[in-house]
């Protein structure tokens, strides 16, 4: 069984990927379907003020400390290798780190930019913002899922 520091390593990354993926979660069900029902205009202006306020500390140190802690669970578990919950350790932070952090970064943020350039007033912009919602919403998807898998498979080790 983990113990020690390895398991309070384990129990927080369970519990920051678990948060994410709540976080993931919120928008996918009812955030994203809340502003798709907005004319576009309000839908873009309220989209461009929520991905400012997304990069604020209270978000992105549990965003990014969730990839540390994989990052760090990961070299961890390879110069140990423990007997039990190695596979599930790794599978977790694979998740996390490709399945939501890599996502974001591949995914999520290049059409938040290309969000943040719209005038959402333009007739254009409407065209775009029908586009950005599914496509958006359903790379969220992916990351609700990887992340919540990644918090499952923390809970796994802990329990083998």
């Amino acid at each position: 069984m983990i113990q020690g520091p390895y398991f309070v390593l384990t129990l927080l990354g369970a519990l920051a990927c678990g948060l994410v993926a709540g976080v993931f979660v919120a928008f996918s069900t009812f955030v994203m379907r809340g502003l798709a029902a907005l004319p576009p205009a309000q839908g873009i202006a309220a989209m461009k003020a929520i991905n400012v306020t997304a990069v604020r500390p209270a978000f992105m140190v549990l965003f990014i400390g969730a990839a540390g802690l994989c990052a760090v669970l990961a070299v961890v578990t390879f110069v140990l290798w423990p007997d039990e919950g190695t596979v599930e350790l790794l599978l977790g932070c694979a998740l996390y780190l490709a399945g939501t952090f890599g996502v974001t970064i591949a995914a999520n943020v290049p059409r938040n930019d290309a969000l943040a350039k719209l005038d959402p007033e333009a007739a254009e912009s409407a065209d775009y913002w029908r586009t950005y919602v599914a496509e958006w919403t359903m790379w969220n998807h992916i990351r609700s899922v990887a992340s919540l898998a990644a918090s499952a498979s923390f809970v796994l080790a802990l329990t083998v």
